[in-house]
């Protein structure tokens, strides 16, 4: 991390598996809403792990990335093996990526194995990496205590919200809310990472008052008073504002979208299976049912007329 690309491609990683996420879970609810049962992950239907592959894939990149290929000299290290102040920020995202590599890993032993309490095992593992990332990013070594840090103080609440609710599904592994609040966050983790890095490292974007200063080998934002920070601060918070209003019509309008089309789905479903049973096509179902229609309320009118002559 600590550039452009550093934030924007994890920020879509986050951001594809909180929709995929996002979308097995509301499916599953709408499908299945008495026998729902959350999943940590969700196997696609042509290669079951593909999604944790994607995960190990990636994560294996940043690592490579944060250690290899970013630095000067392609290690990370002094000359006489220590680790320099300059490059304690790679080991903390290494280290996070290392934690989501672990998941993604133990996800496929604890699947093919299936020992007693594995569901809850890979929910603690879940919680875990996003416990270590919270905590790296608290305690991170990198300057951000400017604009800088304002992202990353609101992106420690988001992380926050990920881990509760991974620890919420170990005793309630049935609560659609808890699934479903989940991959959101993954999701809001993904935007904001694209959002900071391309605010934070494209001169245009800058708030007006601070620039891009280098700093150790790394560009950081400045600002040139303490008006001019306070203003680029209150800017973020206002971003972060506007991106959870964003969401919460997002959620809204996609988790009715996705019932209104499962609804269609089981009631397609239901049709074709009366065809199956009964040895009519799908037309004739509907003209039977139509004309049951017609026959209760041409019932329902003779009674009326009945009654109506009974009284006279």
């Amino acid at each position: 991390m600590g550039t452009l690309i550093g934030h924007v491609a994890p920020g879509f990683g986050f951001l594809l598996i909180g929709l995929w996420h996002l979308f097995n879970h509301t499916k599953l609810y709408a499908l299945n809403p008495n026998s729902y049962t959350a999943s940590q992950w969700f196997p696609s239907s042509k290669l079951r792990y593909l999604e944790l592959y994607l995960i190990m894939a990636g994560t294996w990149a940043s690592i490579a990335m944060e250690l290899v290929i970013g630095p000067a000299k392609h290690q990370p290290f002094d000359d006489d093996g220590t680790i320099p102040s300059n490059h304690l920020h790679n080991f903390e995202h290494a280290t996070i990526s290392l934690s989501f590599f672990l998941y993604a890993t133990f996800a496929i032993i604890l699947d093919r194995l299936k020992p007693k309490a594995h569901y809850e095992l890979l929910q603690l593992i879940g919680a875990f990496a996003f416990g270590q990332q919270l905590l790296l990013f608290h305690l991170h070594s990198a300057d951000h205590m400017g604009m800088e840090g304002q992202y990353h103080l609101l992106l420690q609440v988001v992380i926050l919200v990920s881990l509760v609710t991974t620890l919420m599904g170990i005793p309630y592994p049935k609560n659609f809310l808890v699934g479903f609040i989940r991959s959101l966050s993954i999701c809001f983790q993904g935007a904001w990472f694209v959002l900071m890095g391309f605010v934070l490292w494209t001169p245009g974007l800058i708030p007006k008052g601070c620039f891009l200063n280098l700093e150790e080998g790394h560009l950081v934002v400045r600002c040139k008073t303490e008006e001019y920070l306070y203003r680029a601060k209150s800017l973020v918070n206002l971003q972060f504002s506007w991106f959870l209003v964003m969401f919460v019509v997002f959620a809204m309008v996609f988790y009715l979208a996705m019932l209104r089309m499962c609804a269609e789905k089981v009631e397609y479903w239901s049709l074709a299976m009366e065809y199956e049973d009964g040895s009519e096509d799908l037309e004739s179902q509907k003209r039977k049912h139509s004309t049951i229609e017609e026959s209760k309320s041409f019932v329902s009118m003779g009674k009326g007329s009945t009654a109506a002559e009974m009284e006279r």
